[in-house]
């Protein structure tokens, strides 16, 4: 599944990071660092929690549809984070530079990394997990995956990948939907439990949808 890899040869390794200094005084009052100006801490910070339903199924079936979905989501939702971390990184970096030659050496640079590092685990998927990935870059970046081989390439490069995709029954244009498609939202009700165990690492989606509402259009009274 050579396409599912290239949105990911086009992204750096670098990753930048910003942190607020804070420091601690003989009277334990804590301080944030302001542009060189203390300000005393009054509040403590508290991480966001979700309020989640409970999960109850209408069948056994159903059940077991959303058990495998959760077992593929949580294996392609790292590789679309990664995409998303490194588009971001990627642009930051390009911006840097100012010749074209270093720009291209660079990107290159890059695509061999990533198809060493990650090509062998991406081979590796089927194609519900592909379609999967497709759609939670979208959710990832706030672009399919299509217009960003687009961007990153050309429109015909593009094309190719999308009809090479169609013959596995995948769409690089696909989007991440969960407001009219249950799947989707299913795909979110799967991120957001695991973002709160900890077994995932939480990323916001590009994509905005209240996911209090959508629980209440897809599932009603089964919340309650």
């Amino acid at each position: 599944m050579n396409f599912l890899k290239y949105i990911l040869l086009f992204i750096p390794v670098i990753m930048f990071a910003q942190t607020n200094e804070v420091e601690q005084d003989s009277t334990e009052v804590e301080y944030l660092i302001i542009e060189g100006d203390s300000v005393p801490r009054t509040v403590i910070d508290l991480d966001e929690v979700m309020l989640l339903h409970k999960l109850k199924f209408d069948s056994k079936k159903d059940r077991i549809r959303y058990l495998i979905l959760r077992r593929k989501t949580i294996k392609v939702y790292p590789y679309a984070k990664m995409a998303a971390d490194r588009l971001d990184s990627l642009n930051t970096r390009l911006e840097s530079l100012t010749r074209k030659r270093d720009k291209k050496r660079y990107t290159k640079m890059i695509q061999k990394y990533i198809e060493g590092e990650f090509s062998d685990e991406l081979k590796k998927m089927t194609r519900t997990e592909g379609q999967i990935l497709v759609k939670l870059i979208h959710r990832q970046t706030g672009r399919t995956t299509f217009n960003l081989v687009k961007e990153l390439r050309s429109g015909w490069r593009a094309f190719w990948y999308n009809t090479t995709a169609n013959m596995f029954d995948i769409s690089l244009k696909r989007e991440f939907d969960p407001v009219n498609e249950k799947e989707d939202y299913l795909i979110e009700d799967i991120l957001q439990r695991n973002f709160q165990s900890g077994r995932l690492e939480r990323q916001k989606s590009a994509i905005d949808f209240d996911f209090y509402d959508l629980t209440d259009k897809w599932l009603g009274s089964n919340t309650k």
